[in-house]
């Protein structure tokens, strides 16, 4: 008895998906519960396990093909029957390569038993193996609408037409020495320039910056690293720092804790922070819920699982799926200062940046500091500009003192 691997429910608002990876091929043997494949939708990729043991008969859709919710992808048999298939297959191809009744394009005809004579004539049309079609038919049968679907679903994208321009109607290919490729955009980038373009069209963004001496920080930073690793299994970073002081600001400071809802203006009575963190297939922000009541070893370790999940594509719908303000850290690339995004509906986003020692003036003396710049970019929206910039102070100034933002004083 054969089983079918159909595509699972898809998240909320996600109409259809990708296939992005098949982690088996025909004829591999596979075990309940592991991975055949990825589907990559605009929000996760969904990682499709195996119902049971068995052999992979035949993967009915390839990578990059488009499938919906329920769809049979791909069909397992049992051990023996997948055995008893390919004991069979010689015999089928032995009656393939007899001369009779062969059709006009010298292609073998197919055993008139099995394929109507209409599937018979667009399989030898269009050079096919009945063997890789999946027959919904009666007891299997290949019908005329799956050998249809089956060439749709394999046919190559249409290559692009060259046009001639006017004046120039021979215009010079291109030069092996200036190769260009043409890949599809992820449906995870698609939708990730489909929500920037919206949030620059959609709301009123404005950035203020500011400067904070990360001295302090990395000094209790560098005492506690190794104690603070031992005790609790994970590195101690600077963005549960970060996290921390974000937190504390937004209590302070309701209107950046909120976003638009229509014509209504929502105050949120918890922090539920984003973290930006890059992979493969792009930017991706799972969130901490209620940060303000997280310690930094809490913060950490839910970041590290984060990083290693979205590295791994196994992110949930939930684990991206609201947030009330976002922090992202260009500075681990490098980058010394940028004006980051909004991620909507929320109404301001952090932007940390590298630490870069620098020349500052100190009760009117030159000295050398680990100083960072920080950007707050916001809707305005539905945040003034005073608000923002005390805001940010408020951030500056507990950075600058993480020990009385740690005893919470």
């Amino acid at each position: 008895m054969v089983t079918e691997i159909r595509v699972p429910a898809l998240p909320e608002s996600v109409s259809d998906g990708v296939v992005a990876c098949w982690h088996k091929r025909p004829g591999d043997t596979i075990r309940r519960d592991e991975a055949l494949v990825d589907i990559e939708t605009d929000k996760v990729v969904l990682e499709v396990p195996a119902p049971e043991d068995g052999v992979l008969d035949r993967i009915l859709i390839e990578d990059g093909a488009t499938v919906v919710a329920d769809q049979v992808i791909a069909v397992i048999r049992p051990n023996g029957g997948a055995q008893a298939a390919v004991a069979a297959a010689p015999a089928r191809e032995a009656r393939q390569e007899m001369p009779a009744a062969a059709p006009a394009n010298n292609k073998p005809a197919q055993d008139a038993a099995v394929l109507s004579p209409a599937v018979r004539k667009l399989v030898a049309e269009h050079d096919l193996d009945p063997r890789h079609i999946y027959g919904t038919g009666k007891g299997g049968r290949i019908t005329k609408g799956d050998v249809l679907q089956h060439i749709e679903q394999q046919a190559p994208p249409a290559a692009p037409v060259a046009r001639e321009q006017p004046g120039t109607p021979d215009l010079p290919q291109i030069e092996e020495d200036r190769p260009q490729k043409r890949v599809a955009m992820s449906r995870l980038r698609a939708r990730i320039a489909e929500r920037l373009l919206q949030v620059t069209q959609n709301t009123a963004m404005l950035t203020t910056f500011n400067e904070v001496n990360m001295e302090p920080v990395k000094t209790l930073r560098d005492r506690h690293r190794e104690a603070f690793e031992k005790v609790h299994g994970v590195r101690l970073g600077y963005m549960s720092f970060f996290v921390r002081a974000a937190a504390e600001a937004l209590k302070r400071h309701p209107d950046i804790n909120a976003s638009i809802d229509g014509d209504d203006i929502v105050y949120h009575g918890f922090c539920d922070i984003g973290v930006a963190i890059s992979t493969d297939r792009g930017l991706v922000v799972p969130i901490l819920r209620n940060a303000e009541y997280m310690s930094l070893a809490e913060i950490e370790a839910e970041i590290l699982a984060f990083s290693n999940r979205a590295r791994e594509g196994k992110l949930a719908i939930e684990d991206i799926t609201g947030g009330t303000f976002t922090i992202t850290n260009g500075g681990v690339f490098g980058s010394m200062l940028s004006t980051p995004i909004l991620n909507p509906p929320q109404s301001a986003i952090l932007g940390m940046h590298r630490i870069q020692d620098r020349p500052v003036a100190v009760n009117g003396e030159v000295v050398v500091r680990p100083v960072m710049y920080l950007a707050l970019t916001y809707d305005h929206r539905i945040v003034d500009g005073k608000s923002a910039v005390t805001f940010l102070k408020t951030i500056v100034d507990l950075l600058e003192d993480p020990a009385a933002m740690l005893l919470d004083i």
